[in-house]
């Protein structure tokens, strides 16, 4: 099957029913492959490709997902091997996530989670370990405006468990034109995912 097949979405399927579909279409697409950036790259492709086709939840008009994607925890990035920035200029305290691969229009570079500078949907989800569902982003609290379109989000994290501790390496974010966008089927369906993403990948 051609690799971009997998985001077909056949007709008549519940949320739920969607969302395992999607997960099973991912884990084929991940077998073989452990780098993180190439993996999330699919996942991202897949998940955006995937709702844009599944109507009448979202599909590609005025309930469309119109962004998924991936912030990692930057000490995961490769180091840079040259650079024409003053290394010592950079700020060594700030604890932050890089944007990683993603589907949508640009997106924020970077999201501070250093302790007490942390705020917005991304940070919270990362720093709590814990899924964040927001039905109305202009109602929460810290949130930072990547899009002005979007209304409503949806940010899991991405929990690496070992040797009984659970750390965090980045989170799974997606952004909705409307109002109550995502439920609590999507949240289940989407940490699923987020969790066969993290075991998929080294870090």
């Amino acid at each position: 099957m051609p690799h971009a097949d997998s985001a077909l979405v056949p007709s008549g399927l519940s949320k739920t029913e969607f969302w395992e579909h999607v997960h099973g279409q991912l884990a084929s697409l991940l077998d073989g492959q452990r780098n993180w950036v190439t993996n999330l790259a699919n996942a991202s492709s897949l998940i955006y490709s995937s709702l844009l086709a599944f109507e009448p939840y979202f599909g590609d008009g005025d309930r469309a997902v119109n962004w998924c994607g991936f912030y990692v925890d930057s000490p995961l990035f490769p180091v840079p091997r040259t650079s024409q920035t003053d290394v010592g200029a950079m700020e060594v305290n700030l604890h932050r996530l890089l944007l990683g691969p993603f589907c949508g229009k640009p997106a924020c570079q970077l999201i501070n989670v250093t302790p007490g500078k942390a705020r917005g949907v991304c940070a919270d989800a990362y720093m709590e370990r814990r899924t964040v569902l927001v039905s109305d982003v202009e109602a929460y609290p810290g949130h930072i405006a990547c899009d002005g379109e979007t209304k409503s989000e949806v940010v899991c994290p991405l929990i690496l468990r070992a040797d009984g501790e659970q750390v965090a390496v980045g989170v799974l974010d997606l952004d909705c034109l409307v109002l109550g966008g995502f439920d609590e089927e999507d949240r289940i369906g989407l940490e699923k995912i987020a969790e066969l993403v993290v075991g998929a990948c080294d870090w």
